[in-house]
């Protein structure tokens, strides 16, 4: 069974990507990835709001008087709340390099134009071998458009991929208005591939205290469906790459992810949750699927389900709604 694919231009012996996460924290977690199969390695990112901070800090060191208000500067989050600065990213990249022999990716996360931006090209000076652009943007103000935000983000996809010769991905939330329209604006720009979807992790609110307090939960299979959806809508219509990331667990999750026309599935709650032994293991039960249903390569099987292969292409479309609400007794009990 060959379970080679290619994504960002490498060649990878198989599809099973650990997605971006505290992994590369440690190189002793990197290593125990390789050594467990995987075949490329994504770095969490960098934030915009690090590299901002850094900057004013040192203007304030320069220019802020002493009789500035505390209070007046506190607008960024705090040092503590990034595991690693601007300067201990780019160091982390250049060991993680040296630490393993498959392609690292570094990130970036933001959504503005910027002084910022000039880390991309750190990064790629520093060794990776692609970049992840991480657009974590929230549509909240309520006198910009939906084609505002589109456009701010081309602009910076735009000015990331003139900066940069290493190959660049692009992390989407599912909330644009049209996601098609806007792929096919980022496949316009030339960028290699898009990851779908990034997950927008939703604060909650102690009623006690009166705070807004940060809640990460973990992804289940049941997060698979909704890019699943929109790489079977997409693809065979855009030129670029695609990972499926956020519900990725089981064999089957990603036997779903290559049929829907997806390069990669990106696994992270998994590997956060039982280890990076999880990637041996769907790897050979992979195999064995493919055997046993008489799938020579996943070349072969990519896309087979997607919107434009299966026989009822609505399904994807609003078809599936009726059915999916038929689907239940009517009867009350």
């Amino acid at each position: 069974m060959n379970l080679a694919t290619t994504y960002l231009g490498f060649a990878l012996p198989h599809p099973l990507v650990p997605g971006a996460g505290p992994f590369a924290d440690s190189l002793d977690t990197v290593r125990r990835l390789e050594d467990a199969g995987a075949p490329m390695l994504v770095l969490p990112s960098l934030f915009e709001e690090q590299v901002t901070r850094e900057e004013v800090n040192l203007t304030r060191s320069i220019e802020t008087p002493k009789e500035s208000y505390a209070e007046a500067l506190s607008y960024f989050p705090e040092p503590d709340d990034f595991v690693l600065g601007p300067d201990d990213y780019l160091e982390q990249i250049r060991k993680v390099k040296a630490a393993v022999s498959v392609p690292v990716i570094g990130s970036l996360n933001g959504t503005t134009e910027g002084g910022w931006l000039r880390y991309a090209r750190l990064i790629e000076q520093a060794g990776a071998d692609g970049l992840e652009l991480n657009i974590y943007d929230l549509a909240a103000n309520p006198d910009e458009t939906g084609e505002q935000v589109e456009a701010r983000a081309v602009r910076v996809v735009r000015a990331v991929r003139d900066s940069i010769t290493i190959p660049i991905a692009v992390k989407l939330s599912p909330f644009y208005s049209s996601i098609s329209n806007f792929a096919k604006q980022l496949d316009e720009l030339d960028v290699n591939a898009l990851v779908l979807f990034n997950r927008f992790y939703q604060p909650d609110l102690d009623c006690e205290s009166l705070e807004v307090v940060p809640n990460l939960e973990l992804s289940t299979s049941h997060d698979l469906r909704l890019p699943l959806r929109w790489i079977a809508i997409l693809f065979g219509r855009i030129n670029a790459d695609f990972a499926l990331t956020s519900g990725v667990h089981s064999t089957r999750d990603v036997l779903k992810a290559m049929m829907a026309g997806a390069n990669v599935t990106m696994m992270a709650s998994e590997l956060l949750a039982h280890g990076a032994v999880r990637l041996t293991t769907i790897e050979a039960e992979l195999r064995r699927w493919m055997e046993e249903y008489g799938y020579e390569s996943i070349t072969s099987m990519r896309g087979s389900m997607s919107q434009r292969a299966v026989a009822e292409p609505a399904a994807f479309e609003r078809a599936n709604y009726m059915k999916a609400l038929n689907s239940f007794d009517r009867v009350l009990p």
